[in-house]
């Protein structure tokens, strides 16, 4: 039987906001951070002890935040319900050197993160944002948030073949953006980002900084049933975590402990202290069963009986490209959330997966759909089969339907969102 929603449009509504104000990965946990504690959760810090309380309780390391709730009762064997998702996406970031230029320009040297789709960046309007590590030890969030940057594309008249060759950009040479006039001076933009952030100058030791489009999300279409914007891969998962587990930890009894990781790294394998292939998940999930007074035995209990949900954006049926899409697999936008399958394990869900999946779905009284890649395209992968892999936990690859992925701006149903969360909710709810 179906529960009543608990999100609607109004969800929608903050996705926007929280895609608005999560620049960066660094900018991503913060904010959704600052939403748990405002719904109860406390920080932990990695090298303190931790008490066997209950409550909400979180831990940040760089671009990556695991959350969780141990309700009444819980005990040391007490198995976990875990929304997984990632909070990096495809980008230009800036190299170690960064000021550069040529003929009169200064330019930002920039380094391609993840499959990017290059040409997306061309001619907009981009900001700055990301993180600045100070002399002091001490880190700094920073977000330059107006038009400072700009890929200029070669003009029609200069590349006569454009429209019937295609596009050919070369990553060092056509992606370095322009952001003035004159001559490259070395120390120039971290000595500008310096001065925006009031900070004395050479304080700044260290950066992890990255470009954005400065256009804000927006609804579209003669209904507004659609929504453009930026990140969805995948702010839009870590966004709807963060409501799902915050409402979990209101909702009473609880079997299990529910918990959010949100990883960085996801564009470029997972491989790094922050990322789904490092040990954070892992640790924090033993440490949970250890501050319970838990054994070795007790943690291998808990995790015989946890279970994973693999957020991540897949791919809608492309109108213009249906032939690229297996023919009896359209997700749909706004026909609810996708269930991702992949027999090559580059999704781990399997036909018990399935039935977890649709079974929190009904309750929540959302539809879903079912995604599988076209046997002659290669298929992407998640954090989903890492994180089955890695702990030998049961995971089920899901997320919401859009099209293009990995575009500097991307497009969902406006109700995919809110449908996704209530989803995740049931899930956590069990």
């Amino acid at each position: 039987m179906s529960s009543p929603a608990r999100f609607d449009r109004g969800h929608t509504d903050d996705l926007m906001t929280f895609l608005t104000a999560s620049p960066s990965p660094y900018h991503a946990v913060a904010n959704a951070a600052e939403r748990l504690e405002k719904a109860g959760f406390r920080q932990l810090s990695e090298s303190d002890a931790w008490d066997s309380g209950t409550g909400g309780r979180f831990v940040l390391r760089g671009g990556a935040l695991i959350a969780w709730y141990v309700p009444e009762g819980a005990t040391a064997h007490t198995p976990f319900r875990i929304i997984g998702a990632h909070t990096d996406s495809p980008n230009l970031r800036v190299k170690p050197v960064p000021d550069t230029g040529s003929q009169g320009w200064r330019q930002v040297a920039v380094e391609i993160y993840g499959g990017t789709l290059l040409n997306t960046w061309l001619d907009r309007d981009l900001g700055l944002a990301g993180r600045l590590s100070l002399r002091d030890g001490t880190d700094r969030l920073v977000n330059v948030d107006r038009p400072l940057l700009r890929v200029p594309q070669l003009a029609v008249h200069l590349d006569r073949s454009v429209n019937s060759d295609g596009l050919k950009l070369d990553k060092q040479r056509h992606m370095q953006p322009i952001w003035g006039l004159g001559d490259a001076r070395e120390g120039d933009l971290i000595a500008f980002l310096e001065e925006e952030e009031g900070l004395p100058q050479g304080s700044v030791a260290g950066w992890d900084l990255m470009v954005h489009s400065i256009e804000p999300p927006a609804y579209l279409g003669r209904d507004r049933e659609l929504l453009a914007g930026p990140r969805m891969d995948n702010l839009l998962s870590v966004h709807a975590g963060v409501a799902a587990l915050a409402a979990a930890a209101t909702a009473g009894k609880l079997d299990h402990i529910p918990v959010l990781a949100a990883f960085d790294h996801e564009e470029n394998g997972s491989q790094s202290d922050t990322g789904a292939d490092g040990p954070l998940l892992g640790n924090v999930l033993e440490r949970s069963v250890f501050s319970r007074g838990g054994s070795y035995e007790d943690k291998a209990r808990a995790f015989a009986g946890t279970i994973c949900l693999s957020s991540d954006t897949g791919h809608a049926v492309h109108p213009n490209y249906a032939e690229r899409h297996d023919p009896s697999h359209h997700p749909r936008a706004n026909g609810g959330p996708i269930l991702k399958v992949n027999v090559n394990q580059r999704y781990a869900t399997d036909g018990s997966g399935r039935a977890v999946f649709a079974a929190a779905c009904e309750r929540a009284g959302v539809p879903w759909q079912t995604f599988v890649s076209n046997n002659s395209m290669p298929c992407g992968t998640t954090i989903g089969p890492i994180t089955a892999a890695r702990h030998g936990i049961q995971t089920v690859d899901i997320g919401v339907a859009i099209l293009s992925m990995h575009s500097a701006r991307e497009l969902c149903g406006s109700d995919d969102p809110f449908l996704l969360a209530n989803a995740l909710l049931a899930f956590l709810e069990g």
